[in-house]
């Protein structure tokens, strides 16, 4: 139906600089979207205004994008190394990252916001971080899955 209204026209290549800030974009728009959904609808889940969720949404993006750049490092630097041993490695560091940097990333919203952002919950809230980050995770994937799907 849109091929007919809009024809398919190669839009050209774009840098990795565009790449980067539209997916950027994206995922700032998931994180943004989820956090307020999880803020309306699940009780572990408190962010005090709009404003407030934005600048987390901004802060989980940045940290789960920079967490993904040294996961990927990390998997390309194992995937190099022949063995058992090295996929070993490489799958236990990956879920390390994964996991550490998850820890990280709720500190580092909980110092930011204090009492204006509250995972609570299970595990003095870190279940319903996780929840929160795989659902947006998720989404984004999703979201990317049916943008290629378009071509």
């Amino acid at each position: 139906m849109f091929s007919k209204i809009i024809p398919k026209e190669h839009a050209g290549s774009h840098s990795n600089h565009q790449k980067f800030f539209a997916q950027y974009i994206l995922a700032l728009l998931v994180n943004l979207v989820s956090l307020n959904l999880f803020n309306e609808y699940w009780d572990y889940v408190l962010i005090d205004s709009f404003s407030i969720s934005l600048l987390t949404a901004i802060v989980l993006a940045s940290l789960l994008k920079l967490t993904i750049i040294v996961e990927h490092k990390m998997a390309t630097y194992f995937k190099s190394k022949s063995g058992l041993a090295f996929k070993v490695i490489r799958w236990l560091s990956t879920w390390a990252v994964i996991f550490v940097a998850k820890l990280i990333i709720l500190k580092v919203i909980s110092l930011s916001f204090g009492e204006h952002v509250v995972f609570s919950g299970p595990v003095h809230g870190l279940v319903s971080f996780i929840v929160v980050v795989t659902a947006i995770l998720v989404l984004e994937q999703l979201i990317i899955k049916k943008y290629h799907s378009l071509a």
